[in-house]
């Protein structure tokens, strides 16, 4: 799709955690499209414009949902917060990002999102549940602790709609074990760590990934899963783009195999 400049009306803003609010935003439905994946850029002033991932597959009624994470000490935290609520129409670039849900694909999916990532990854995870409610979808999800998973509640629910549904959510202080369900795991420490301990083979070859965090922590989570069996032609993150490095995935994964052995 091209992007296109265009104005749009602030519907409502949410807070989700102190630290997390949801903003819905309503345009022209045909103005609004995008693939599942993709993200928006939102001006603040003639020459700044900031990016968020949509957090909504398209559904033709026109309207976005985005999650943004709130930085009392950034100087654009604070200008963003105070315009989404003052308010009533901001104007949009978009889409944009090749970080989107393949649709001719219909291989499992691996998910990976840290924080604020989850956005993204909500938007994937609605299209191909659409489109095939049947489809194996994982979502893992980190943070700092847990209550930063903010739509923790959502995830849930999709795990336990659909069976072929699971969701891990992973805390770098430690999860309760009383956040374990049906399809439902929590771990401790770091995402990469986690996936490293927690999958093989099996749950990697043959899937669909996509990323979603910091430069770091995507490409921690590429060389864990890339020991794994990933195949660099199906692994998708939008670091890829801005934050390139060669090879993008190594061609032989050692991590996890070397530490096992």
């Amino acid at each position: 799709m091209t992007a296109r400049t265009l104005t749009c009306q602030v519907v409502e803003v949410e807070d989700l955690t102190p630290d997390v609010f949801r903003v819905h935003l309503e345009g022209r439905a045909e103005a609004m499209a995008h693939a599942p994946g993709q993200y928006l850029e939102m001006q603040l002033d003639p020459e700044t414009w900031v990016p968020f991932s949509i957090a909504n597959a398209h559904g033709g009624d026109g309207r976005l949902e985005l999650h943004i994470q709130h930085w009392p000490e950034r100087s654009n935290s604070a200008r963003l917060r105070e315009l989404l609520v003052e308010a009533q129409h901001l104007t949009l670039r978009l889409p944009g990002g090749d970080c989107v849900l393949d649709p001719d694909s219909v291989r499992p999916l691996l998910l990976v999102a840290a924080g604020t990532g989850f956005a993204q990854m909500k938007a994937i995870v609605e299209a191909a549940l659409h489109a095939d409610p049947e489809r194996e979808i994982s979502l893992w999800w980190a943070a700092k602790e847990r209550r930063e998973l903010y739509l923790e509640s959502l995830a849930r629910e999709w795990a336990a709609q659909h069976p072929n549904v699971t969701f891990h959510g992973v805390s770098e202080q430690g999860m309760d074990p009383a956040f374990a369900a049906e399809r439902i795991q929590g771990h401790a420490g770091r995402i990469d760590a986690a996936l490293g301990e927690a999958l093989d083979d099996v749950d990697v070859s043959g899937h669909d990934v996509y990323l979603s965090g910091s430069p770091g922590m995507v490409y921690a989570c590429v060389d864990v899963l890339a020991s794994l069996g990933l195949e660099p032609s199906r692994v998708f993150s939008d670091v890829f783009a801005y934050a390139p490095r060669d090879p993008l995935v190594p061609t032989v994964g050692s991590l996890v195999r070397e530490t096992r052995a």
